[in-house]
Protein backbone atom coordinates (compact mmCIF):
# COMPACT_ATOMS: atom_id res chain seq x y z
CA UNK A 1 0.00 0.00 0.00
CA UNK A 2 1.38 3.39 -1.04
CA UNK A 3 1.43 5.92 1.78
CA UNK A 4 3.56 8.69 3.23
CA UNK A 5 6.22 6.31 4.53
CA UNK A 6 6.55 4.28 1.34
CA UNK A 7 6.62 7.46 -0.74
CA UNK A 8 9.49 8.76 1.38
CA UNK A 9 11.24 5.40 1.06
CA UNK A 10 11.16 5.65 -2.74
CA UNK A 11 12.74 9.10 -2.49
CA UNK A 12 15.40 7.78 -0.12
CA UNK A 13 16.27 4.86 -2.43
CA UNK A 14 16.62 7.26 -5.36
CA UNK A 15 18.81 9.50 -3.21
CA UNK A 16 21.30 6.81 -2.14
CA UNK A 17 21.31 5.19 -5.58
CA UNK A 18 21.65 8.25 -7.81
CA UNK A 19 22.95 11.10 -5.67
CA UNK A 20 25.20 9.11 -3.35
CA UNK A 21 26.00 6.40 -5.90
CA UNK A 22 25.98 3.52 -3.46
CA UNK A 23 26.55 0.01 -4.79
CA UNK A 24 23.53 -1.87 -6.07
CA UNK A 25 23.85 -4.53 -3.38
CA UNK A 26 24.00 -1.85 -0.69
CA UNK A 27 20.92 -0.15 -2.08
CA UNK A 28 19.07 -3.46 -2.11
CA UNK A 29 20.06 -4.09 1.50
CA UNK A 30 18.78 -0.65 2.55
CA UNK A 31 15.53 -1.18 0.70
CA UNK A 32 14.98 -4.65 2.16
CA UNK A 33 15.68 -3.46 5.71
CA UNK A 34 13.45 -0.42 5.44
CA UNK A 35 10.54 -2.14 3.72
CA UNK A 36 10.53 -4.67 6.53
CA UNK A 37 10.65 -1.84 9.07
CA UNK A 38 7.84 0.17 7.48
CA UNK A 39 5.71 -2.93 6.98
CA UNK A 40 6.08 -3.75 10.68
CA UNK A 41 5.09 -0.21 11.63
CA UNK A 42 2.02 -0.32 9.40
CA UNK A 43 0.77 -3.75 10.42
CA UNK A 44 1.78 -3.80 14.09
CA UNK A 45 1.52 -0.14 15.12
CA UNK A 46 -0.82 1.21 12.45
CA UNK A 47 1.71 3.91 11.49
CA UNK A 48 1.96 5.03 7.86
CA UNK A 49 3.07 8.64 8.37
CA UNK A 50 6.81 9.18 9.02
CA UNK A 51 6.10 12.00 11.46
CA UNK A 52 3.97 9.66 13.60
CA UNK A 53 6.91 7.35 14.33
CA UNK A 54 8.24 7.64 17.88
CA UNK A 55 11.38 6.48 19.63
CA UNK A 56 9.40 3.79 21.46
CA UNK A 57 8.23 2.36 18.12
CA UNK A 58 11.81 1.96 16.93
CA UNK A 59 12.91 0.38 20.21
CA UNK A 60 9.99 -2.04 20.03
CA UNK A 61 10.97 -2.96 16.49
CA UNK A 62 14.55 -3.68 17.57
CA UNK A 63 13.15 -5.89 20.34
CA UNK A 64 11.08 -7.70 17.73
CA UNK A 65 14.21 -8.34 15.66
CA UNK A 66 15.76 -9.90 18.74
CA UNK A 67 12.76 -12.18 19.31
CA UNK A 68 12.91 -13.16 15.64
CA UNK A 69 16.44 -14.40 16.23
CA UNK A 70 18.33 -11.78 14.23
CA UNK A 71 22.01 -11.74 15.08
CA UNK A 72 23.59 -8.68 16.72
CA UNK A 73 25.26 -7.89 13.42
CA UNK A 74 21.96 -8.04 11.52
CA UNK A 75 20.23 -5.88 14.11
CA UNK A 76 23.03 -3.32 13.94
CA UNK A 77 22.79 -3.18 10.15
CA UNK A 78 19.00 -2.83 10.16
CA UNK A 79 19.17 -0.07 12.77
CA UNK A 80 21.84 1.71 10.71
CA UNK A 81 19.41 1.69 7.79
CA UNK A 82 16.72 3.15 10.02
CA UNK A 83 19.09 5.90 11.21
CA UNK A 84 19.91 6.85 7.62
CA UNK A 85 16.23 6.87 6.67
CA UNK A 86 15.23 9.13 9.56
CA UNK A 87 18.13 11.51 8.92
CA UNK A 88 16.97 11.75 5.32
CA UNK A 89 13.40 12.34 6.45
CA UNK A 90 14.56 15.21 8.66
CA UNK A 91 16.61 16.73 5.84
CA UNK A 92 13.56 16.58 3.58
CA UNK A 93 11.41 18.23 6.29
CA UNK A 94 9.15 15.19 6.27
CA UNK A 95 9.50 14.94 10.05
CA UNK A 96 10.02 17.47 12.80
CA UNK A 97 12.65 15.46 14.69
CA UNK A 98 15.01 12.51 14.20
CA UNK A 99 13.47 10.15 16.74
CA UNK A 100 15.99 7.43 15.88
CA UNK A 101 19.02 9.46 16.92
CA UNK A 102 19.16 8.18 20.50
CA UNK A 103 18.28 4.56 19.71
CA UNK A 104 21.56 2.72 20.08
CA UNK A 105 22.67 -0.13 17.89
CA UNK A 106 23.50 -3.45 19.57
CA UNK A 107 27.16 -3.80 20.34
CA UNK A 108 28.93 -5.71 17.62
CA UNK A 109 31.03 -7.58 20.15
CA UNK A 110 29.52 -10.99 20.64
CA UNK A 111 27.93 -11.59 23.99
CA UNK A 112 27.69 -15.05 25.46
CA UNK A 113 24.21 -16.45 24.83
CA UNK A 114 21.73 -16.69 27.68
CA UNK A 115 21.90 -20.40 28.47
CA UNK A 116 20.12 -22.57 31.03
CA UNK A 117 21.89 -25.45 32.71
CA UNK A 118 20.61 -28.96 32.06
CA UNK A 119 19.05 -29.00 35.50
CA UNK A 120 17.29 -25.67 34.84
CA UNK A 121 15.91 -26.95 31.54
CA UNK A 122 14.50 -30.00 33.30
CA UNK A 123 12.97 -27.81 36.00
CA UNK A 124 11.48 -25.51 33.37
CA UNK A 125 9.87 -28.33 31.42
CA UNK A 126 8.71 -30.18 34.53
CA UNK A 127 7.17 -26.98 35.89
CA UNK A 128 4.17 -27.43 33.63
CA UNK A 129 1.83 -29.65 35.68
CA UNK A 130 0.44 -32.92 34.45
CA UNK A 131 -3.32 -32.51 33.89
CA UNK A 132 -3.81 -36.00 35.33
CA UNK A 133 -1.66 -35.26 38.40
CA UNK A 134 -3.03 -34.62 41.86
CA UNK A 135 -4.87 -31.41 42.60
CA UNK A 136 -2.25 -30.59 45.21
CA UNK A 137 0.55 -30.82 42.67
CA UNK A 138 -1.36 -28.67 40.24
CA UNK A 139 -2.19 -26.18 42.95
CA UNK A 140 1.48 -25.82 43.91
CA UNK A 141 2.25 -25.05 40.29
CA UNK A 142 -0.42 -22.38 40.24
CA UNK A 143 -2.15 -23.83 37.21
CA UNK A 144 -5.27 -25.41 38.65
CA UNK A 145 -7.60 -23.18 36.63
CA UNK A 146 -5.94 -23.80 33.28
CA UNK A 147 -7.70 -26.17 30.89
CA UNK A 148 -6.02 -29.54 30.56
CA UNK A 149 -5.62 -29.02 26.83
CA UNK A 150 -3.56 -25.87 27.41
CA UNK A 151 -1.27 -27.66 29.86
CA UNK A 152 -0.69 -30.46 27.36
CA UNK A 153 0.00 -27.91 24.64
CA UNK A 154 2.45 -25.94 26.75
CA UNK A 155 4.37 -29.08 27.73
CA UNK A 156 4.54 -30.26 24.11
CA UNK A 157 5.55 -26.80 22.92
CA UNK A 158 8.49 -26.40 25.30
CA UNK A 159 9.65 -29.99 24.81
CA UNK A 160 9.52 -29.42 21.05
CA UNK A 161 11.45 -26.15 21.20
CA UNK A 162 14.23 -27.65 23.30
CA UNK A 163 14.30 -30.85 21.25
CA UNK A 164 14.74 -29.00 17.95
CA UNK A 165 16.37 -25.70 18.90
CA UNK A 166 13.83 -23.99 16.66
CA UNK A 167 13.11 -20.30 16.45
CA UNK A 168 9.80 -19.16 17.92
CA UNK A 169 8.52 -18.34 14.43
CA UNK A 170 9.34 -21.89 13.33
CA UNK A 171 7.48 -23.37 16.30
CA UNK A 172 4.26 -21.42 15.76
CA UNK A 173 4.51 -22.02 12.01
CA UNK A 174 4.62 -25.80 12.39
CA UNK A 175 1.89 -27.74 10.61
CA UNK A 176 0.71 -31.25 11.34
CA UNK A 177 2.26 -32.61 8.15
CA UNK A 178 5.64 -31.21 9.22
CA UNK A 179 6.16 -33.72 12.03
CA UNK A 180 6.60 -37.49 12.16
CA UNK A 181 6.42 -38.65 15.76
CA UNK A 182 5.67 -42.31 15.10
CA UNK A 183 8.27 -43.60 12.64
CA UNK A 184 11.06 -41.25 11.57
CA UNK A 185 10.89 -39.01 14.65
CA UNK A 186 11.74 -35.84 12.72
CA UNK A 187 10.34 -32.36 12.24
CA UNK A 188 10.53 -30.22 9.13
CA UNK A 189 11.26 -26.63 10.08
CA UNK A 190 10.85 -23.64 7.77
CA UNK A 191 13.37 -21.00 8.70
CA UNK A 192 14.56 -17.68 7.38
CA UNK A 193 14.18 -17.22 3.66
CA UNK A 194 11.66 -20.10 3.62
CA UNK A 195 14.58 -22.53 3.84
CA UNK A 196 13.55 -25.93 5.16
CA UNK A 197 15.54 -28.41 7.24
CA UNK A 198 14.89 -31.71 8.99
CA UNK A 199 15.63 -31.95 12.70
CA UNK A 200 15.45 -35.11 14.85
CA UNK A 201 12.82 -35.33 17.57
CA UNK A 202 13.82 -37.05 20.80
CA UNK A 203 11.80 -39.36 22.99
CA UNK A 204 10.51 -36.74 25.43
CA UNK A 205 9.31 -34.41 22.68
CA UNK A 206 7.59 -37.20 20.74
CA UNK A 207 5.84 -38.42 23.87
CA UNK A 208 4.60 -34.94 24.78
CA UNK A 209 3.44 -34.26 21.21
CA UNK A 210 1.57 -37.57 20.98
CA UNK A 211 -0.27 -36.84 24.18
CA UNK A 212 -1.13 -33.27 23.18
CA UNK A 213 -2.36 -34.32 19.74
CA UNK A 214 -4.42 -37.18 21.18
CA UNK A 215 -5.88 -35.45 24.24
CA UNK A 216 -5.53 -31.70 23.86
CA UNK A 217 -5.44 -30.31 20.35
CA UNK A 218 -8.93 -31.47 19.44
CA UNK A 219 -10.35 -29.60 22.43
CA UNK A 220 -8.62 -26.39 21.38
CA UNK A 221 -9.62 -26.80 17.75
CA UNK A 222 -13.24 -27.24 18.83
CA UNK A 223 -13.24 -23.76 20.34
CA UNK A 224 -12.70 -22.08 16.99
CA UNK A 225 -15.49 -19.90 15.69
CA UNK A 226 -16.09 -20.43 12.02
CA UNK A 227 -13.73 -22.58 9.99
CA UNK A 228 -11.53 -24.62 12.33
CA UNK A 229 -7.73 -24.55 12.09
CA UNK A 230 -6.82 -27.91 10.56
CA UNK A 231 -3.13 -27.40 9.83
CA UNK A 232 -1.34 -25.77 12.76
CA UNK A 233 0.21 -27.98 15.42
CA UNK A 234 -0.02 -25.50 18.28
CA UNK A 235 -3.35 -23.74 18.85
CA UNK A 236 -4.42 -21.03 21.26
CA UNK A 237 -7.49 -21.07 23.50
CA UNK A 238 -9.62 -19.75 20.63
CA UNK A 239 -8.64 -22.59 18.35
CA UNK A 240 -6.36 -20.48 16.16
CA UNK A 241 -2.66 -20.77 15.43
CA UNK A 242 -0.58 -19.85 18.47
CA UNK A 243 1.18 -16.47 18.27
CA UNK A 244 4.78 -15.68 19.10
CA UNK A 245 3.64 -13.42 21.92
CA UNK A 246 1.76 -16.34 23.48
CA UNK A 247 4.92 -18.46 23.40
CA UNK A 248 6.73 -15.72 25.33
CA UNK A 249 4.01 -15.89 27.99
CA UNK A 250 4.19 -19.70 28.19
CA UNK A 251 7.95 -19.63 28.78
CA UNK A 252 7.75 -16.74 31.21
CA UNK A 253 5.10 -18.49 33.31
CA UNK A 254 6.99 -21.79 33.25
CA UNK A 255 10.13 -20.01 34.40
CA UNK A 256 8.28 -18.46 37.33
CA UNK A 257 6.88 -21.85 38.33
CA UNK A 258 10.35 -23.39 38.09
CA UNK A 259 11.85 -20.71 40.30
CA UNK A 260 14.27 -19.49 37.62
CA UNK A 261 14.96 -15.95 38.73
CA UNK A 262 16.12 -14.37 35.48
CA UNK A 263 14.28 -13.27 32.34
CA UNK A 264 13.52 -16.06 29.88
CA UNK A 265 12.53 -15.82 26.25
CA UNK A 266 11.94 -18.36 23.46
CA UNK A 267 15.51 -18.02 22.23
CA UNK A 268 16.79 -19.14 25.63
CA UNK A 269 15.79 -22.70 24.76
CA UNK A 270 17.47 -22.38 21.36
CA UNK A 271 20.67 -21.13 22.99
CA UNK A 272 20.54 -23.94 25.54
CA UNK A 273 19.92 -26.56 22.83
CA UNK A 274 23.00 -25.48 20.89
CA UNK A 275 25.25 -25.10 23.93
CA UNK A 276 24.32 -28.50 25.35
CA UNK A 277 24.98 -30.11 21.96
CA UNK A 278 28.44 -28.56 21.74
CA UNK A 279 29.23 -29.52 25.32
CA UNK A 280 27.99 -33.03 24.62
CA UNK A 281 30.43 -33.52 21.74
CA UNK A 282 28.58 -32.36 18.63
CA UNK A 283 30.73 -30.59 16.05
CA UNK A 284 29.95 -27.01 15.08
CA UNK A 285 28.92 -27.85 11.52
CA UNK A 286 26.31 -30.33 12.75
CA UNK A 287 24.89 -27.75 15.13
CA UNK A 288 24.91 -25.20 12.31
CA UNK A 289 22.70 -27.48 10.21
CA UNK A 290 20.34 -28.21 13.10
CA UNK A 291 19.95 -24.51 13.91
CA UNK A 292 19.53 -23.50 10.28
CA UNK A 293 22.35 -20.96 10.36
CA UNK A 294 23.49 -19.76 6.96
CA UNK A 295 27.04 -19.27 8.25
CA UNK A 296 29.03 -21.37 10.68
CA UNK A 297 30.36 -18.10 12.12
CA UNK A 298 26.97 -17.52 13.74
CA UNK A 299 27.09 -20.95 15.34
CA UNK A 300 30.56 -20.49 16.77
CA UNK A 301 29.20 -18.31 19.59
CA UNK A 302 28.03 -21.57 21.19
CA UNK A 303 31.57 -22.89 21.42
CA UNK A 304 32.13 -20.62 24.41
CA UNK A 305 33.76 -22.23 27.43
CA UNK A 306 31.82 -22.09 30.69
CA UNK A 307 33.35 -20.03 33.52
CA UNK A 308 33.59 -23.18 35.66
CA UNK A 309 35.61 -24.95 32.98
CA UNK A 310 37.92 -21.96 32.58
CA UNK A 311 38.58 -21.83 36.32
CA UNK A 312 39.13 -25.59 36.44
CA UNK A 313 41.58 -25.48 33.55
CA UNK A 314 43.48 -22.58 35.09
CA UNK A 315 43.76 -24.11 38.56
CA UNK A 316 44.88 -27.48 37.25
CA UNK A 317 47.19 -26.25 34.48
CA UNK A 318 48.94 -23.06 35.57
CA UNK A 319 52.09 -23.85 37.60
CA UNK A 320 51.55 -20.98 40.04
CA UNK A 321 47.76 -20.74 40.16
CA UNK A 322 47.60 -22.16 43.70
CA UNK A 323 49.85 -23.89 46.18
CA UNK A 324 50.06 -27.39 44.75
CA UNK A 325 50.16 -28.91 48.25
CA UNK A 326 46.84 -27.22 49.09
CA UNK A 327 45.06 -27.99 45.83
CA UNK A 328 42.02 -30.20 46.57
CA UNK A 329 42.12 -33.50 44.79
CA UNK A 330 45.84 -33.22 44.02
CA UNK A 331 46.40 -36.95 44.53
CA UNK A 332 43.61 -37.90 42.16
CA UNK A 333 44.90 -35.48 39.54
CA UNK A 334 48.42 -36.83 39.86
CA UNK A 335 47.10 -40.34 39.46
CA UNK A 336 45.16 -39.25 36.41
CA UNK A 337 48.19 -37.65 34.83
CA UNK A 338 50.33 -40.72 35.53
CA UNK A 339 47.73 -42.83 33.81
CA UNK A 340 48.15 -40.77 30.67
CA UNK A 341 44.74 -39.12 30.69
CA UNK A 342 44.21 -35.39 30.36
CA UNK A 343 40.89 -35.50 32.17
CA UNK A 344 40.83 -33.60 35.47
CA UNK A 345 39.55 -35.01 38.71
CA UNK A 346 35.79 -35.24 38.85
CA UNK A 347 35.69 -33.36 42.14
CA UNK A 348 36.95 -30.21 40.39
CA UNK A 349 34.15 -30.24 37.86
CA UNK A 350 30.84 -28.63 38.86
CA UNK A 351 27.97 -31.10 38.84
CA UNK A 352 26.26 -29.49 35.87
CA UNK A 353 29.47 -29.47 33.82
CA UNK A 354 30.37 -33.05 34.69
CA UNK A 355 26.89 -34.26 33.87
CA UNK A 356 26.96 -32.46 30.55
CA UNK A 357 30.28 -33.96 29.54
CA UNK A 358 29.52 -37.49 30.64
CA UNK A 359 26.04 -37.87 29.24
CA UNK A 360 26.20 -35.83 26.04
CA UNK A 361 27.10 -38.68 23.71
CA UNK A 362 24.90 -41.21 25.48
CA UNK A 363 21.81 -39.39 24.33
CA UNK A 364 22.35 -39.87 20.62
CA UNK A 365 19.47 -41.41 18.72
CA UNK A 366 21.27 -41.10 15.40
CA UNK A 367 24.57 -39.95 13.95
CA UNK A 368 23.86 -36.38 15.05
CA UNK A 369 24.43 -35.84 18.77
CA UNK A 370 21.38 -34.51 20.59
CA UNK A 371 20.89 -32.62 23.84
CA UNK A 372 19.62 -34.10 27.10
CA UNK A 373 15.98 -35.32 27.23
CA UNK A 374 16.20 -36.34 23.58
CA UNK A 375 17.66 -39.83 23.47
CA UNK A 376 16.35 -43.20 24.44
CA UNK A 377 18.82 -43.56 27.31
CA UNK A 378 19.96 -40.70 29.51
CA UNK A 379 21.45 -40.26 32.94
CA UNK A 380 19.05 -37.35 33.43
CA UNK A 381 15.86 -39.24 32.77
CA UNK A 382 13.13 -37.76 34.87
CA UNK A 383 11.48 -39.76 37.59
CA UNK A 384 8.01 -40.89 36.68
Amino acid sequence: MYNGSTRLLDQFIAHISVERGLARATVRAYESDLRRYLSWLAHTRGITDPDAIGKADIEEYVAQLDSDGDSARSKARRLASIHEFHRFALAQHAVSDDVSATVKAPKSAQMLPDVLTIDEVSRLLDAIPDPHGTDAARGRAGAGALPDAVLLRDRALLEFMYATGCRVSEAVGMNLDDIDIDDAHVARLTGKGSKQRLVPLGEYACRALRRYLAEGRGTLEGRAKGTPERRAVFLNKRGRRLSRQSVWEVIKLAGERAGIDRPLHPHTLRHSFATHLIQGGADVRTVQELLGHASVTTTQIYTHVSPETLIEAYLTSHPRAVNAERLPGRDSMDATREGGSSTCSRRHIPASTATTRETGRERCRSAAPTPPRHGETTGLRRKR
